[in-house]
């Protein structure tokens, strides 16, 4: 099963200082945080702040080369989590075809903001997050995790 997701915010992680893009499903029950690198979690504040740069960024190009080849981007799923690693898709409609190619979840979602199209996330991938091994760190993840689903909106760096 497919969960609606959207970004909610940019913020840094106050244990690692690398950034987290929040996505929030629309009825406040699930949060998930994931981490990017700071090249594209400045793409993503760009695009959040609605911030335009003298020339294409490499999002903008992809975004117009989707839709100069007859493609459009449909949707993004972030459909795995394996060994602390995100998977996601892009969801491409070409005529009455349907293609899926993969993508890194912070290229996925940069996209996703340049094209206004919904993100989801599969339900596995939230039991996933819970049930990660994260060694002596578990505590600290726990107590992230809290503090993530009991954010405010307004405590975000960036939002939506």
């Amino acid at each position: 099963m497919l969960i609606e997701m959207a970004v909610k915010g940019l913020m840094v992680d106050p244990l690692t200082n690398l950034p987290i893009i929040i996505l929030r499903d629309e009825a406040n029950e699930r949060v998930l945080p994931i981490w990017v690198g700071p090249i594209e979690a400045n793409a993503i504040a760009l695009q959040m702040e609605n911030v335009a740069t003298p020339r294409p960024m490499t999002y903008d190009l992809l975004r117009q080369l989707l839709e100069g080849m007859g493609g459009r981007l449909n949707r993004v799923i972030i459909h795995e989590l394996r060994e602390s690693t995100f998977y996601a898709f892009l969801e491409v409609i070409r005529d009455t075809e349907r293609l899926l190619f993969d993508a890194r979840p912070s290229d996925a979602l940069a996209l996703s903001l340049r094209a206004k199209v919904p993100i989801f996330v599969n339900e596995s991938v939230f039991s996933n997050v819970q049930t990660m091994d994260m060694g002596p760190q578990q505590v600290d993840q726990e107590r992230l995790q809290r503090w993530l689903e009991s954010l405010d909106p307004d405590d975000l760096g960036y939002k939506m």
